[in-house]
């Protein structure tokens, strides 16, 4: 037996949300960043049946927590995101002085033998 409201079911006396409804832009924004929205386009200009530029796009809008729950975690490593881009770099710089340096040997050791 369910109790009643003046004469409805409690379930019914709420009003009942549809998508007419109006949403706030936050609460908009918190469906699209919980579900995620995937957006894929491909654009072509041509000239006659000459094909001039071909562009696709392929865009995921998603919150960081769904993002990562998909896979996706690219800025993780990302050094220019994560702040070890000064680090690489000096890493980088230091790997060819010493490649230089191997290169330049070699080529004394060959020089020699000849």
């Amino acid at each position: 037996m369910t109790a009643t409201v003046s004469g409805r079911n409690p379930a019914q006396s709420r009003p009942m949300i549809t998508s007419t409804q109006a949403s706030s832009l936050a609460d908009v924004l918190e469906r699209v960043l919980d579900k995620g929205i995937v957006i894929a386009g491909d654009i072509t200009v041509s000239v006659g049946s000459t094909e001039l530029l071909s562009i696709r796009i392929r865009l995921l809008i998603s919150s960081v927590d769904k993002a990562k729950e998909i896979g996706i975690n690219w800025w993780e490593g990302d050094p220019y995101l994560s702040g070890q881009s000064q680090k690489l770099l000096q890493a980088n710089q230091q790997l060819q002085a010493r490649i230089e340096s191997l290169e330049s040997e070699l080529k004394a050791i060959r020089a020699a033998q000849d």
